[in-house]
């Protein structure tokens, strides 16, 4: 059994592919039989750029995030807070009226 070689492209062209894919009038899918790679090939890079272009040095409990996705961790807990500070006072004022209609 032989191994499948890989051939190593330059970040250049892998962008100038992307670049090109994006150019209206043209696909993934035609850049692609144009330049001999696959059009999947070209997402991949798409994505890889994508993710790299919007990193920064963000963790939470060892795990990476983009800036995006770590604008929308801090949201998410922000409203998660909210909704669970209001959730006791709802408790609270339930129990107090119960108490007081007796």
């Amino acid at each position: 059994m032989t191994k499948k070689q890989t051939q190593a492209y330059t970040e250049e062209f892998r962008k100038e592919a992307v670049r090109r894919a994006e150019q209206k009038g043209n696909t993934a899918a035609s850049v692609g039989r144009e330049l001999g790679i696959s059009a999947q090939q070209i997402y991949n890079w798409r994505r890889q750029f994508n993710r790299l272009s919007d990193k920064q040095f963000n963790s939470l409990n060892g795990v990476d995030y983009s800036k995006k996705e770590t604008e929308e961790v801090r949201k998410l807990k922000r409203k998660l807070h909210e909704l669970e500070q209001e959730n006791e006072f709802l408790k609270k004022a339930t129990a107090y009226f119960a108490k007081h209609q007796e």
